[in-house]
C-alpha cells in the first residue's frame, strides 16, 4: 500500500505540469486578452483608450510576451513564492482573491458532501432491502424528480418560497451584518444558519443519483452466491448486510470522491450566482468573462489538484472498504 501510494505520489507531479500547461492554454485560446474586454467594456460607456496607454497597459501586465515566457513567469513564482499572480479584474493579488473564499467554499463543500453521503447511504439501503415496497416507489419517485430538476431552477423555487410565504430572503450565506466581518464565533454561527439552503440545493442531485446507484448495486450484491451461502449458514441478516454486499456496493461513493470534491468547490457556479455565494465558482465565472488569466488559470488549477488529490484519497478508500482490491502487481 506504500509502495502504492509513493508512486501515485510521483506520478501527481508530471500529471500537474500537464494539466497546469493545458488549463493556461485554455484561457489563451479565446481571441484578445483582458487588455481586450477592458476597451470592450470600456467603449460601451463612451470611454476611449489611447494606443499609447494601450502598449503601456500591455507592457504593464506582461501581456507583450509570447505565452511560453508568461506561463513560465506564472509556474516558478507558483512553486518559489505560492504567487499565483496578479488578477487585472480585481487589481489585488490572486492568492488574497482565492483566500478570501476559501474558507465559505471548503465548509459549504464539506457539509454538502456529508449531506449527501448521510441521506443517499440509508436511503438507498433501505429501497434495496425493501424492494418494490412502498416506500421503495416513494424514495425512487422523489430520486427521479431530484435528478431531473436543475439546482438552479430549485433555488429559484426556494427563493420565491422564502420571500412570499415567510418574509425572508435564503439567498447567501450570511446576513447583512456579517457579510464583511472578519471570522468569528458569531460569523460561523450565522452562516450555519443560511449555509442549509445552499447544502440542500447544492446536494440534491448528487443525493438523487447516489440513491439509485447504491440501490442498483446492492440488489446485484444480494443475489450473489456469497450472500446466498453466508445467509444459509445462518449468519444474522444485520451483519451480514453491513460486512459483505454494502462494503462492496458503496464503492461508487468512495470512487467518486475525486470529481466530486472538485465540482463541490467550483461551487456549481450558476446556483452559486442565483443564491449570492461568495464562493469560488462565480469568481471564476467573472474571470472568464473578462480574460482574467492569472486568476482563471490559477483556479482551474486548484481544481485539478482537488481532483488528483481526490482520486488519490478514492483510491485508498476503497482499498479500506473493499478487501478485493489489491494494489501490489500480482497478489491477492
Amino acid at each position: 500500500m506504500l509502495q502504492y501510494i509513493g508512486r501515485r505520489i510521483m506520478l501527481m507531479i508530471p500529471t500537474l505540469f500537464l494539466v497546469s500547461v493545458i488549463s493556461f492554454i485554455l484561457i489563451q485560446l479565446p481571441p484578445g486578452d483582458y487588455l481586450t474586454s477592458l476597451v470592450a467594456a470600456m467603449s460601451t460607456t463612451g470611454d476611449i483608450m489611447t494606443q499609447d496607454r494601450l502598449d503601456a497597459y500591455r507592457l504593464e501586465y506582461g501581456l507583450d510576451q509570447p505565452v511560453y515566457v508568461q506561463y513560465t513567469k506564472w509556474m516558478w513564482n507558483i512553486l518559489s513564492r505560492g504567487n499565483f499572480g496578479f488578477s487585472f479584474q480585481w487589481n489585488r493579488m490572486v492568492t488574497e482573491l482565492i483566500s478570501d473564499r476559501l474558507a465559505t467554499t471548503v465548509l459549504l463543500t464539506f457539509f454538502t458532501m456529508v449531506f449527501t453521503w448521510a441521506v443517499a447511504l440509508p436511503i438507498g439501503i433501505y429501497s434495496a432491502t425493501h424492494q418494490y415496497s412502498k416506500l421503495d416507489y416513494l424514495f425512487t419517485s422523489i430520486s427521479f424528480i431530484g435528478l431531473a430538476t436543475p439546482d438552479f431552477l430549485l433555488a429559484l423555487v426556494l427563493i420565491w418560497i422564502g420571500i412570499a410565504y415567510f418574509n425572508r430572503n435564503v439567498a447567501g450565506l450570511f446576513s447583512p451584518e456579517f457579510v464583511d466581518a472578519p471570522w468569528s464565533l458569531a460569523r460561523l454561527v450565522d452562516m450555519a444558519k443560511h449555509m442549509w439552503v445552499a447544502v440542500v440545493i447544492l446536494g440534491t442531485s448528487g443525493t438523487a443519483g447516489l440513491i439509485r446507484v447504491m440501490r442498483g448495486n446492492l440488489l446485484d450484491e444480494l443475489n450473489k452466491p456469497y450472500v446466498i451461502t453466508a445467509r444459509a449458514k445462518g449468519l444474522p441478516e444485520n451483519r451480514l448486510l453491513w460486512k459483505y454486499p454494502v462494503r462492496v456496493a458503496i464503492n461508487p461513493f468512495v470512487s467518486t470522491i475525486g470529481w466530486s470534491l472538485a465540482g463541490l468547490f467550483s461551487g456549481s457556479t450558476i446556483v452559486a450566482v442565483v443564491l449570492g455565494l461568495p464562493t469560488v465558482g462565480p469568481l471564476l465565472l467573472g474571470a472568464l468573462l473578462a480574460q482574467d488569466m492569472y486568476l482563471a488559470g490559477s483556479i482551474l488549477f486548484i481544481i485539478s489538484v482537488l481532483t488528483v488529490i481526490g482520486t488519490l484519497i478514492s483510491d485508498i478508500l476503497l482499498a479500506w472498504v473493499d478487501p478485493r482490491i489489491r494494489f501490489e502487481g500480482g497478489s491477492r
